[in-house]
This record gives C-alpha cells, sequence and structure tokens, in this order.
C-alpha cells in the first residue's frame, strides 16, 4: 500500500484545513487508519484514528472538537478536517495504515510521506 498525504498549506490561527491521504496498490476498506504528526525538535504524535467501516473513531485530547477524521472507502481516501486551527498545530502531518486492524489496538503497517501544516498567530 501507497499513502499519499496532500492538503498541508500556510493558515491563520483560527483558520481552517482539510488533509487527504489516498492510497494506492490495495483496496484499504478495512484497514484502520490513522493521521500523526511531527513538530519540530518533537517525537512524532498521534492525531486520530479511524476503524475500516468509519464507525469508530479516536483523538488525542488536544484536538477533540477540532478535528475530524473521515474516510471515503470508495475513492480509497481517509481525510482530517481541522479546524479552530492554533499555531502549535504546527507540524507535519503523516498518515498510516494498519492492514489487520481488528477492533482494539493499531499496530501501523504502512506510512505515507508528510504535509506541512504551518500555523501563523
Amino acid at each position: 500500500v501507497q499513502l499519499q498525504a496532500s492538503g498541508g498549506g500556510l493558515v491563520q490561527a483560527g483558520g481552517s484545513l482539510r488533509l487527504s491521504c489516498a492510497a494506492s496498490g490495495r483496496t484499504i476498506s478495512s484497514y484502520g487508519m490513522g493521521w500523526f504528526r511531527q513538530a519540530p525538535g518533537k517525537e512524532r504524535e498521534f492525531v486520530a484514528a479511524i476503524s475500516g467501516r468509519g464507525s469508530s473513531t479516536v483523538y488525542t485530547d488536544s484536538v477533540k472538537g477540532r478535528f475530524i477524521i473521515s474516510r471515503d472507502n470508495a475513492k480509497n481516501t481517509v481525510y482530517l478536517q481541522m479546524n479552530s486551527l492554533k499555531p502549535e498545530d504546527t507540524a507535519v502531518y503523516f498518515c498510516a495504515a494498519d492492514e489487520y486492524y481488528s477492533g482494539t489496538y493499531f499496530s501501523w503497517d504502512y506510512w505515507g510521506q508528510g504535509t506541512q501544516v504551518t500555523v501563523s498567530s
């Protein structure tokens, strides 16, 4: 599976962006999918994840109520809608896929390249 993230850019605080993660090579409809981010000088951190059918989502506390993860299995694509962006959301955002997600915990098998999100104050 190849994952291609896109949609990053420069936005003012309070603004919105929507990231996309397009998968190719295999159908990801049964895969757990997730988003991570890495700010300069910091470790990569989990942001959000979604089950294969999209019935279950999980978020890190700092983005709850602001970010929404979703998926369109017909398009083999996962999205991250980011609203009310803050300067501390500035990071490179990565998408990841869990091929064998069983509904209990995620174990990431594939990673995409990152897309830069910069939020100005």
